[in-house]
């Protein structure tokens, strides 16, 4: 959002930040906190009650909502929620049951991305106003559905406290796992500096852009995310 402005300075209508702004507080209030949900539904299926008994089994954005992690979403690109409590030791195969929790995350924003394109691609065939589709395709395409795909692909990434190391944990010796999630607090502050920095720009979005490009196809358009026109 940030660099978009940056970059685009002088050029923005008002009706188009407007739009912008909506599709970001979808992001904070829905798409995180269904983030969020997914994993706590996803521990209580597999024996864990830790999230319910703390009311995180609920889509009631407020009781996911982390202000930093939504400040970082609106002006890097990448954010979080509060994370939900998980205790390992109610699943009846630790190990498993912690990568498909973990999993349930990133997923869902997959997911959500599946659902923003199903929906440019339903108002594409009843809306004949060009001007009025470009605002759906800037909501629904270019943040929503890019930055939840983005969102799942940095979350997969094998870096504690990240999703990704939970379900790499999987194939991992336990005092791998334990030695990661010991260091997890340094290495999530070296995650942030490299975030910031830009160093994990350019790969993110190689596979960022093969997951669009995939899921575009797959709903008929060609070059989705850089223009439908």
């Amino acid at each position: 959002m940030l660099s978009w402005l940056i970059s685009n300075i002088g050029h923005v209508s008002f009706a188009q930040l407007i739009f912008r702004l909506f599709a970001y507080a979808i992001l904070v209030f829905a798409v995180l906190p269904l983030h969020e949900f997914a994993h706590a539904f996803a521990a209580h299926l597999m024996g864990d009650d830790t999230a319910k008994w703390n009311g995180r089994l609920t889509l009631n954005p407020l009781k996911h909502l982390d202000p930093l992690g939504a400040l970082m979403l609106v002006f890097v690109g990448v954010g979080y929620a509060k994370p939900v409590p998980v205790n390992p030791f109610n699943f009846r195969n630790r190990k498993r049951d912690m990568a498909l929790t973990a999993l349930a995350g990133p997923a869902s924003n997959l997911l959500m991305a599946v659902v923003a394109v199903a929906l440019f691609r339903v108002c594409s065939l009843i809306i004949t106003d060009m001007q009025v589709l470009t605002y759906f395709w800037l909501v629904l395409i270019v943040v929503i559905a890019r930055v939840s795909i983005g969102l799942a692909v940095f979350n997969l990434l094998p870096i504690p406290p990240l999703d990704g190391s939970r379900i790499f944990g999987l194939f991992l010796p336990e005092r791998w796992t334990y030695t990661l999630e010991r260091y997890s607090r340094q290495i999530t502050l070296v995650v942030m500096v490299l975030l910031l920095v830009g160093v994990l720009n350019t790969p993110l979005a190689v596979i960022e852009n093969a997951v669009c490009d995939v899921l575009g196809r797959l709903f008929g358009f060609a070059d989705l995310f850089n223009g439908y026109l």
